[in-house]
């Protein structure tokens, strides 16, 4: 047998070859030689190389197996933990294994002398992911089926859990009931081992501003750990193209003063100052007939951040509630952008996505292991197209006041859409990295907030503006002329006066003033329902109009204010304080014989012509 001190003076490739299929197969010859070789690690793992071959040539296609049992049978498991590596074939790199046995597969000689099998292919933890936002930590695994290898990236709270771990058979890797508690002690052994040697890289599982680092993606080595559902979407945000490709782009557009694609443009950029300005996501709202030119406006907002391809980036409303929240969360602080809002059939359901989405914050939802999840939030703004407005008469104040609405009137936009979206496809994503390092350097973002309150002082002076309408066009006004300054020098900037133009006021938001004329409008629709004793009539009966004052039916009263999406109790409440309603002391109703029969109703003072106008104007009544 050769021992360790012959080993330094004999070649290892002339003894190699020197042995014979009986050797190999009957002796301890080539086993106990290369073992003597340990010492030299790099050594030790070109002669394994060697041996193999030789073995191979002579017949023996099991070396492999051969060299783990011989070790096994012969040699400690604190010998093997000095000098054991993985020698997996086509291994990327190799590991320090310890008392694991990593040839074909992955054994374990315990501390009995006994070969235990972990998993019946090569496995190698191959990078640490550490998240910037959370500081949770992934790892990338590296597998081999068949003669390819593959990859993952997989939760530490996974790979630390042997009823969790099971959960990666999905993906091919031969894990079950049985060998899950080995297979989590080999991943955290093999990283134990080598903690040092596996790479480190930070990583990020959403878009937008991360305390203390920057803005996502733009940071220097990030690499995505999140949803694999969401990696089209992170993967769309990039640089294609030049950016001065992309003004000359953009300039012509600007040139025409359209409203419709200068608003949709700035309030792009306006999306990531929303939340270094502390302020509340909102809705910028495009609608107009067909062939408008909707679509290829939110492409051209798109631009300034990502492929503005439909479907990498810009998706549709044929989506969830939960879906719509998750995707808001992942994009963060860029614009959340929503094509064809005509696919939503339920239109009760818009007040609820505009309340949802504006409150930038998710539900809670319970964790699968007991306690909840992360409450998803953001701060950004919606943009969204469809055929018509996502608000109406029926809309909740609250909502309304969130949206900025654009009516492009069905008029023609741009004047080449198809050569404007050819353009845009080739260059994209420049404008944004720039604006975003722009923001992150020196003053520039306590600049950003004066410049915002100056606008918003500005749009709120002699106007009846909403507090909420003002905030958002403030930042949109602010992101125009930061972005003329930055990239265009054209002087073409949105005025006040057209922001206002196109905003909501205290009035139209005004949830009990809108009810105040739905009543009289549906009185006047069902005159013969609240005049029963008109001759003939034998229908059903609402209340009854006299001289000028209507009898409302309380029980119909309500069913009628719900279903037309109202608050009975917050009208009458408003009704009362501003003498446009009557109700008995302590209730808020009052009794009334309608056709001989003693009804209790709600008593609501009907407008006639002249003095709806001055309620409108806000003159006689005292609504404020």
């Amino acid at each position: 047998m050769t021992n360790e001190t012959e080993v330094d003076v004999i070649d290892p490739v002339a003894q190699i070859e020197s042995y014979t299929k009986k050797d190999f197969q009957l002796t301890r010859l080539p086993y106990d030689f290369l073992y003597g070789l340990r010492n030299n690690k790099f050594q030790y793992s070109q002669m394994q190389v060697v041996m193999a071959d030789k073995a191979s040539k002579e017949g023996v296609k099991s070396f492999k197996q051969l060299y783990k049992d011989y070790l096994a049978t012969y040699h400690s498991d604190e010998q093997m933990l000095a000098v054991n590596y993985t020698e997996f074939d086509g291994q990327p790199f190799q590991l320090a294994c310890g008392s694991y046995i990593c040839h074909d597969d992955i054994a374990l000689l315990n501390s009995n002398g006994i070969v235990e099998e972990i998993c019946n292919h090569p496995v190698l933890p191959c990078v640490r992911l550490v998240n910037i936002d959370d500081n949770t930590e992934k790892l990338i695994i590296k597998y081999r089926k068949g003669y390819k290898w593959r990859e993952i990236t997989v939760d530490k709270e996974i790979l630390a859990s042997a009823s969790k771990i099971t959960s990666l058979a999905k993906y091919g890797i031969a894990v079950n009931s049985e060998n899950a508690k080995g297979l989590v002690k080999y991943l955290t052994d093999i990283e134990d081992l080598n903690y040092n040697e596996i790479e480190e890289k930070n990583s990020v599982s959403r878009l937008g501003w991360i305390n203390n680092h920057g803005f996502s993606p733009y940071v220097d080595g990030l690499v995505f750990d999140g949803e694999e559902n969401f990696r089209t979407l992170f993967n769309s945000v990039k640089i294609k193209g030049q950016i001065e490709n992309w003004i000359e782009i953009i300039k012509p557009i600007r040139a025409e003063k359209n409203i419709c694609s200068r608003i949709m443009l700035a309030a792009s950029f306006a999306s990531v100052l929303v939340n270094p300005c502390d302020c509340l996501p909102f809705f910028v709202h495009l609608w107009g007939g067909t062939e408008a030119g909707k679509t290829v406006a939110l492409m051209l907002a798109t631009s300034v951040w990502a492929d503005p391809t439909m479907g990498a980036y810009i998706r549709t409303f044929n989506s969830t509630a939960v879906a719509q929240e998750l995707t808001a969360s992942f994009v963060n602080s860029l614009p959340l952008v929503y094509d064809e809002l005509q696919i939503l059939k339920d239109k009760k359901s818009f007040d609820d996505m505009i309340y949802k989405l504006c409150e930038g914050i998710g539900r809670d939802r319970g964790a699968k292991n007991g306690g909840v999840q992360k409450i998803a939030t953001w701060k950004n703004c919606i943009l969204t197209s469809g055929e018509f407005p996502i608000s109406s008469e029926k809309s909740g104040g609250g909502a309304v006041n969130r949206i900025i609405e654009i009516d492009c009137k069905d008029k023609k936009i741009f004047t080449n859409p198809s050569e404007l979206v050819s353009e845009i496809k080739q260059n994209y994503g420049c404008a944004g990295a720039i604006f975003v390092k722009w923001l992150q350097q020196g003053d520039n973002i306590e600049t950003v907030k004066h410049l915002r309150k100056d606008f918003y002082k500005k749009l709120v002076a002699d106007s009846d503006v909403t507090d909420k309408q003002a905030m958002s066009a403030s930042l949109i006004l602010t992101a125009d002329k930061l972005i003329n300054e930055i990239f265009f020098n054209d002087d073409i900037l949105l005025s006040v006066s057209e922001m206002q133009s196109i905003l909501t006021t205290r009035a139209s938001v005004d949830q009990n003033r809108r009810c105040y004329e739905f009543i009289n409008d549906f009185v006047a629709v069902n005159y013969n329902k609240f005049n029963p004793e008109k001759d003939g009539y034998n229908g059903e009966i609402y209340g009854t109009v006299i001289e000028d004052r209507i009898y409302f039916i309380k029980s119909k009263f309500d069913a009628v204010l719900q279903e037309n999406g109202f608050n009975a109790k917050a009208f009458l409440s408003w009704a009362v304080e501003n003498k446009v309603a009557f109700t008995a002391e302590g209730r808020s109703s009052l009794t009334k014989r309608i056709c001989g029969k003693v009804c209790r109703c709600v008593c609501v003072l009907s407008v006639e012509e002249t003095a709806e106008d001055q309620l409108l104007n806000n003159e006689d009544l005292p609504f404020d």
